[in-house]
């Protein structure tokens, strides 16, 4: 078997939910925490908990703690690059 795209492919793995694009759409123009996620997208603490567990595993974001609140922010080049793309495309 040929690992050579296994990183790519778990990436866009990752962000097929398109919940899961809407967060690091939103993490990539302004890092943020839990309460402001669900703030913007009106779901439940514990699906966007859930679904920061899959980008966190995923090596596509990283979370920093400030004070009780983690801040998350998006880490990983390729997906700068595809979210650079997808504006690209939506201006």
């Amino acid at each position: 078997m040929n690992d050579e795209y296994t990183e790519e492919c778990n990436i866009f793995k990752a962000l097929s939910h398109p919940m899961r694009l809407k967060i690091v759409m939103g993490i990539y123009e302004n890092e943020c925490n839990v309460s402001e996620i669900q703030d913007k997208l009106g779901i439940p603490q514990s699906t966007i908990s859930q679904h920061l567990n899959v980008l966190k595993n995923s090596k596509i974001i990283i979370g920093r703690r400030e004070g009780t609140k983690v801040c998350y922010k998006v880490i990983n080049a390729t997906v700068t690059d595809i979210i650079n793309l997808i504006n690209k495309k939506t201006k």
